[in-house]
């Protein structure tokens, strides 16, 4: 009998309604296992559960990711399966990201799933996202770190960890880069979504060696910036012993940031703001950024003769968690651009062909 981890770590799917309030409560995790228990009848798996958090989602820091990985140390792969971990909907595209680099060699199964509802509610897909999260690990039994999230339609795509995007707001729904998941169940089975984007599942199958050294760990000492009409950034200043480790400064569709110099000093262009981080030593990374050979605005080479960083064919929300992994892990933060730049871990960089 195939024997899964399941994790909680709180989420709306780990919450409770009262009133028109909604928070965490441990027993809802416990009430989603056993509504599945029910649905899944003498077809299901043997379960063990743990709770290293309880958290709302929004409330995640990086050192909680690096609770997960002190977990799951204590717990060997080859015991089980898979493994589930439930999370909340708001930060499920980082922590899936941060995953997917931890456990880039995993030989099971990692899945993460969630829930814009409470389990109480009727319109909940919590216990139908464990349904087909457990059915995609147990048939076609893939390593490596995937999203199972049913969608408006009514579909199952499964993502991968890398190359989720964060929830649309409004909407609620999940995309993949290029608007391509790995994959969707269909009838209880997996069907692969052949596309040049996605990776084959004989190379998803390949077995892969650790690429991470052991005193791995998150930082939260990276700043995030995105664009917008108006940006100033004489508002960012950097006293010392209070500046960040490193960079990413989000751009638009186009690879684009305003490198518009009007203005006092600068103020609203980022390669006025990228001087002042060189000058406090302070790498400053772009993305997402095009391929080499893709045609570049006039601005773009701009941002790169200025000596911006660019991180290409990665998704923000898994460039983000890389670089507070890069600047969290000490044996790698020495070389830190180097890392960024020649790893490739599971199939974190996509292209349209």
């Amino acid at each position: 009998m195939d024997k899964i981890l399941v994790v909680f770590t709180g989420g709306t799917i780990g919450s409770m309604k009262t009133d028109r309030k909604i928070d965490v409560q441990s027993s809802a995790s416990y009430e989603l296992i056993e509504r599945y228990m029910e649905l899944a009848g003498s077809s299901a798996p043997q379960l063990e559960t743990n709770q290293p958090i309880n958290i709302l989602s929004e409330n995640l820091l990086p050192e909680d990711w690096n609770a997960l990985n002190t977990l799951m140390k204590a717990h060997p792969p080859g015991s089980y399966s898979g493994v589930v971990i439930t999370h909340g909907t708001d930060t499920l595209a980082y922590t899936a990201a941060a995953l997917s680099y931890l456990f880039h060699d995993s030989p099971i199964p990692i899945v993460l799933i969630a829930s814009n509802y409470p389990i109480s509610d009727p319109r909940s897909k919590g216990v139908q996202n464990l349904d087909n999260a457990i059915r995609f690990m147990t048939d076609v039994r893939l390593p490596g770190v995937y999203v199972c999230f049913e969608n408006a339609k009514g579909e199952v795509p499964i993502h991968l960890g890398t190359r989720i995007r964060q929830s649309a707001p409004f909407t609620h729904e999940y995309e993949s880069s290029y608007g391509v998941p790995f994959g969707y169940m269909q009838d209880g089975h997996f069907v692969a979504a052949e596309h040049p984007v996605n990776p084959g599942l004989d190379l998803v199958r390949n077995p892969r060696i650790s690429l991470l050294p052991d005193d791995m760990a998150f930082s939260s000492e990276v700043l995030h910036i995105r664009p917008y009409p108006g940006l100033d950034y004489s508002y960012f200043s950097f006293p010392e012993g209070a500046k960040p480790k490193a960079i990413l400064h989000d751009l638009y569709h186009s690879a684009t940031a305003s490198t518009r110099m009007e203005g006092r000093d600068g103020r609203y262009s980022i390669l006025a703001f990228i001087k002042q981080c060189k000058q406090n030593q302070i790498p400053l990374y772009i993305s997402p950024f095009k391929e080499e050979t893709d045609d570049l605005y006039s601005t773009s080479m701009q941002i790169l003769d200025a000596g911006a960083i660019p991180l290409r064919g990665i998704t923000v929300e898994a460039a983000l968690a890389k670089l507070m992994l890069a600047y969290g892990t000490p044996s790698i933060r020495t070389h830190a651009e180097e890392w960024m730049l020649s790893s490739r871990l599971l199939f974190e960089q996509s292209r349209q062909l």
